[in-house]
């Protein structure tokens, strides 16, 4: 099963600025922190940006910081920021029609996913970059 990090690789990024607290930090020195190329990293920070949570300068001394304070972040921010797909999916295999489990499983699986789902964005919204910031300095 493929796992996507696109999330918790934004929110390290996130974090780092947030904890850096100042605007000289390079999608190289972020690449570093995350271990992973510049150029992902600019990727990361490209989606951050149209959201609103960082600015950029663009250019060799280009750098990054927070666009806003962390308490005022939410992880679901952040979330949608980079459009992190949903936390469970519905196989795509054809239903077997003579198995009535098989022609009404999507269709009862997607409420209790799509109430997972929500509860899982709630969630996220009552956490902030701060609080995150926070439980790393400990």
């Amino acid at each position: 099963m493929a796992v996507n990090t696109q999330f918790a690789i934004a929110v390290h990024v996130m974090a780092a600025l947030g904890y850096r607290c100042d605007k000289d930090t390079t999608s190289g020195l972020l690449a570093l922190s995350v271990n992973t190329s510049p150029s992902f990293v600019r990727r990361v920070l490209s989606k951050l940006s149209k959201a609103g949570l960082v600015e950029t300068t663009t250019g060799k001394a280009g750098a990054c910081w927070l666009a806003k304070e962390a308490k005022n972040i939410s992880l679901l921010d952040i979330y949608r920021a980079v459009d992190a797909p949903k936390a469970f999916s519905i196989h795509t295999y054809p239903e077997q029609k003579p198995c009535a489990v098989s022609c009404n499983i999507k269709a009862a699986l997607e409420k209790a996913l799509t109430k997972t789902q929500k509860a899982m964005e709630a969630r996220l919204d009552e956490i902030t970059l701060a609080s995150i910031i926070s439980d790393m300095k400990k």
